[in-house]
């Protein structure tokens, strides 16, 4: 059974949690992995660690969006695997939401995501061979209060993902979207005593993300997700 081989990575809207994981893994398999985010100050040290190469981009710009593809493709190589982790949150009373506030959410959320997969798209499909992975959550499939904002933008980036996944994947790029189903642990966000376990590991979830890149694309799934295991649902 044949698995897809990957060999450049960028990953959008990294940080410290799910996004570092993801970095370190992906670096760790072989890849040469690319991150990118507004502020790159805060990826030193896990450039450092991993080889990772860090680039400045707001993902809401189309021509910055452009030029990061641009930079990556001269100094890490062409990157067949794209991952757009970032993700806009305004919370509040409906009615006193921000017009402005909740565009830039949206924007963040779906918009970036269209950007960035667009250009992805442009250049995987010449070799009809590439993966798109986005970055769900609950907000993906049920709205809460106080946060229309934030399901707005995570309905749109579901969409956004179904549909693509139903154009491209015939041509050989393997679209996917995760919906994380719960609060991700880090350094500074742990479980409550009384409730261990009730967080999900960044390390587990990145695992996840691998697994889906390594599935023969007889069997390609365009949607996983993932919540702790304690949790009733």
């Amino acid at each position: 059974m044949e698995h897809p081989t990957y060999k450049n990575a960028l990953i959008v809207g990294a940080g410290e949690g799910l996004s570092a994981s993801l970095a370190r893994l992906l670096a760790s398999k072989g890849l040469r992995v690319a991150v990118a985010a507004r502020k790159i100050e805060k990826l030193g040290a896990l450039c450092t660690e991993t080889g990772t190469r860090a680039f400045a981009c707001n993902a809401t710009e189309p021509d910055e969006v452009e030029r990061l593809f641009g930079m990556v493709e001269r100094e890490t190589g062409t990157p067949d695997v794209v991952i757009y982790n970032a993700s806009g949150r305004t919370r509040g009373p409906f009615v006193d939401l921000v017009a402005a506030d909740v565009a830039q959410s949206i924007a963040v959320s779906a918009y970036g995501g269209f950007l960035v997969a667009q250009q992805a798209a442009r250049r995987m499909l010449p070799n009809r061979h590439g993966a798109i992975l986005f970055t769900g959550a609950s907000a993906s499939v049920k709205g809460y209060a106080q946060s229309a904002p934030f399901a707005m933008g995570k309905f749109a980036l579901r969409g956004l993902a179904q549909s693509m996944a139903r154009e491209l994947s015939p041509q050989g790029i393997h679209v996917a979207h995760f919906v994380i189903d719960g609060g991700i642990r880090s350094g500074t966000r742990t479980e409550p005593p009384d409730r261990p376990d009730s967080m999900l590991d960044p390390d587990a979830i990145a695992e996840s993300y691998w697994n889906v890149l390594q599935q023969p694309r007889s069997a390609w799934t365009w949607e996983l997700e993932l919540r702790p295991w304690v949790e009733k649902f």
